[in-house]
């Protein structure tokens, strides 16, 4: 039975919506991505839910449609930072978790685009080198490397951070 694109909407809505937000690490960014992916989704709804997986077809449009995004010269302007969570326990000293979360967005923000999609697949979505280098399109040594080099990055950045941190 094949499932209308009423009823994928509906039931993956809100599970693509949190996805854009780690892809793009803004909320209003990631409910744009959303809206023109699904409006792209619906256009070619028989060729999507024809595929093996309907979500993960969606998804692939959803990162191709964010790497794209990202080759504009306007997206390179926005500053990305996410927005507090209202519904998590405040913490002892709310200024330090707000300037950690700050200081991995602006990380994030700075990496090319492969490497943060490589990142969002692998420890949001949890997926395996070749699945990750499928959603890419691009062979598994290459996704092994945007994962590798968005690490290191970090890494590098974390321990900035923290030797700043040593010298107030």
């Amino acid at each position: 039975m094949t499932v209308t694109y009423e009823e994928f909407a509906t039931a993956r809505l809100a599970a693509l919506s949190r996805y854009a937000v780690m892809l793009t690490g803004d909320q209003h960014l990631a409910q744009d991505l959303v809206q023109e992916t699904m409006v792209r989704a619906q256009l070619h709804w028989r060729k999507v839910s024809r595929a093996e997986s309907p979500e993960r077809y969606v998804k692939r449009m959803m990162i191709n449609q964010y790497l794209d995004w990202r080759r504009g010269s306007w997206f390179r302007r926005v500053f990305l930072r996410a927005e507090p969570d209202e519904t998590v326990a405040v913490p002892h000293d709310l200024a330090e978790r707000s300037a950690q979360r700050d200081a991995i967005w602006s990380v994030l923000a700075t990496l090319p685009r492969q490497q943060r999609a490589a990142l969002v697949l692998r420890y949001y979505e949890d997926l395996a080198d070749a699945e990750i280098a499928d959603m890419l399109g691009c062979t598994v040594g290459t996704a092994r490397g945007y994962i590798s080099k968005a690490l290191t990055r970090l890494r590098e950045s974390a321990g900035a951070q923290l030797s700043m941190g040593a010298m107030r």
